[in-house]
């Protein structure tokens, strides 16, 4: 069915690469009028990763909504792409799933077969996260698109947001990056099949596995400490797009350095051949200017750090003390994390990357 449907190819961007322009989206959403209720603890105004509604002094709802075009050619994987990608928001800010909604947009001459493997992969990745899908919409589409709008609970007092990192504190990262490129070259049918494989495999995987690790650390902490002082999840943005929302909103500067990533299989050679979404470029016009880049960071790693990931891991900043055991958990949970960078007084520089 892969190869007689290639989902790809209906796509004009693939995956998160399909976001709005960061630039024009932050432009717009600064000229809304402000919200007033106190019952919101986290809304769109901190650009945060979702949001939080208070319903009593011990329980809150976390929402989020994400949908997108095909970035993989088979439509089971695809759904479960889709599926774990709008999962992924609900993780960052140390929320459990508990229901969802589906988003589909299907051409109205599109098989059946292939609408029937795209929702059968959603759910199954909805399953296997606990998370009900009690329902959705659709409508008449020529490119495919499709996700999910999930609900969450979460305890007020423990919710983790995009800002509040240190100076001290180290970087982690849970998943290896480089979905942007390789996704590119496959909609170029210039992808090796390792590649894909690769990289649909790190798309599917959920990041509760890491989310979890993260709690046991914060769980072992001394009474009145917090460990983890902020988390995003990596997604349309790139790497450097989503720690410029962490360094701003925490008053700070960060250094990440480019050796200590993790980087998929065949995304250096892809970034090198230049396969390159308009995502990528939008994200390299709106965060190059407050990035430094060390001279002896070549190209392709310079063009990787502004790559649209999608379903990507979680980018954790955690007080130094902690990033060990840490480390050491998301390493017991199976989860490929590496510590790559550090938080620093807030400089001239607000990214740098060495």
């Amino acid at each position: 069915m892969a190869e007689a449907v290639r989902l790809t190819t209906n796509a004009k961007a693939a995956g998160c690469a399909a976001k709005l322009s960061p630039s024009v989206l932050d432009a717009v959403l600064k000229k809304l009028p402000p919200q007033r209720n106190a019952k919101v603890l986290v809304g769109f105004e901190t650009s945060d990763d979702a949001a939080v509604y208070q319903l009593t002094e011990e329980l809150a709802i976390v929402q989020t909504v994400d949908f997108f075009t095909p970035i993989v050619d088979d439509p089971n994987l695809f759904g479960q792409v889709a599926a774990a990608n709008s999962l992924s928001d609900i993780y960052a800010m140390g929320g459990r799933p508990i229901s969802s909604l589906t988003i589909l947009a299907y051409p109205a001459a599109g098989a059946p077969e292939v609408l029937e493997q795209i929702l059968r992969g959603g759910l199954a990745k909805m399953v296997e996260a606990n998370c009900t899908v009690v329902g959705g919409h659709s409508i008449r589409d020529e490119e495919i698109k499709f996700g999910y709008a999930v609900t969450g609970t979460i305890h007020p007092q423990h919710i983790w947001k995009n800002v509040g990192a240190l100076p001290g504190d180290s970087i982690i990262l849970t998943k290896p990056i480089g979905t942007g490129v390789i996704s590119t070259a496959l909609k170029q049918e210039q992808a090796e099949p390792a590649w894909v494989a690769a990289a649909t495999a790190v798309m599917t995987r959920l990041n509760r596995d890491a989310a979890e690790a993260l709690h046991e650390i914060e769980s072992s902490a001394p009474p009145g400490q917090r460990p983890i002082h902020a988390v995003t999840d990596i997604t349309g943005f790139g790497l450097l797009g989503h720690a410029r929302e962490m360094a701003i909103g925490s008053g700070v500067s960060i250094t990440i350095d480019h050796a200590r990533i993790e980087y998929l299989p065949g995304a250096i050679e892809a970034s090198r051949a230049g396969f390159f979404s308009g995502g990528m470029k939008n994200n390299r016009d709106f965060v190059e200017s407050c990035t430094e880049f060390s001279p002896g960071v070549s190209d392709e790693f310079r063009a990787l750090a502004f790559d649209p990931q999608t379903s990507g891991g979680l980018l954790v900043a955690i007080a130094a003390e902690y990033a060990d055991a840490a480390l050491a958990g998301l390493t017991q949970h199976k989860v490929s994390a590496r510590r790559i960078g550090e938080v620093t007084s807030k400089s001239s520089t607000l990214l740098a990357v060495v």
